[in-house]
């Protein structure tokens, strides 16, 4: 399928336009919603740069043409429907005009309205913590991303990431060896403690390569049920 024909796949509104969700391809957060006209995605496939229609202007809009927080786009779906698109994006700076780095900052908590991305930049409040589940990874990789792209006056992501790569593995085989001390020697909560700090670093490598955290997951997956011999013995295949 090339580009015209998927235009006419899509089905555009009485307005000839169609809603677009913009989503970080590495974090998965939903950025922003704006709508497309014909034009507008078809200068996002032929440019890769996302373009959208402005119903206030009644004109195209290439994102970040005045703020320069342009959004490459990586690809792009639609839904059951065909009235409904979705741009996985590499956003540069922030999505939102407010300077939020998504436009969806506002959280209701069944009685107060809250501004999520500052509660995260702040750490977690009573009533409202971060999660202490599988979903901490998620969380703690998008703030490393926000300190790569966005770091704030003292960053020790932003500093290690300043570095390079030989810095960065320097402190993976540091917190390793560290991990392997504890599991030999020391108390389960130090184990705990060091594994912690080996995850976090690894998640820094991950981001400075500009590799998608649901990567790992994916792989982990494929993984999953296979003999770790026989998986093993797959590779020199």
């Amino acid at each position: 399928m090339d580009i015209d024909e998927l235009i006419k796949t899509i089905k555009f509104d009485k307005n000839g336009l169609v809603p677009a969700i913009a989503q970080d391809y590495l974090t998965n957060d939903v950025l922003m919603l704006a709508y497309m006209d014909e034009e507008a995605l078809k200068k996002t496939l032929s440019t890769g740069r996302v373009h959208y229609y402005s119903r206030s202007r009644k004109s195209l809009w290439l994102k970040g043409e005045t703020s320069g927080h342009f959004q490459r786009l990586k690809s792009l779906r639609y839904d059951c429907d065909n009235d409904a698109i979705l741009v996985r994006i590499d956003q540069t700076g922030a999505a939102c005009h407010t300077g939020h780095r998504s436009c969806f900052f506002s959280e209701f908590t069944g009685n107060a309205v809250i501004d999520v991305e500052k509660q995260h930049r702040n750490g977690p409040k009573a009533g409202h913590p971060l999660p202490d589940d599988a979903g901490i990874i998620d969380a703690v990789y998008g703030v490393i991303l926000q300190r790569k792209n966005n770091p704030p006056p003292k960053s020790y992501v932003h500093s290690l990431m300043a570095k390079g790569v030989a810095a960065i593995n320097a402190k993976i085989t540091e917190e390793a060896s560290e991990v392997a001390e504890a599991g030999k020697e020391k108390k389960d909560a130090d184990v705990v403690y060091e594994a912690a700090d080996l995850i976090f670093h690894l998640l820094v490598l991950l981001g400075f390569r500009d590799i998608a955290i649901a990567d790992v997951y994916q792989e982990l997956a494929r993984r999953f049920g296979v003999s770790g011999i026989e998986e093993k013995e797959s590779r020199k295949k």
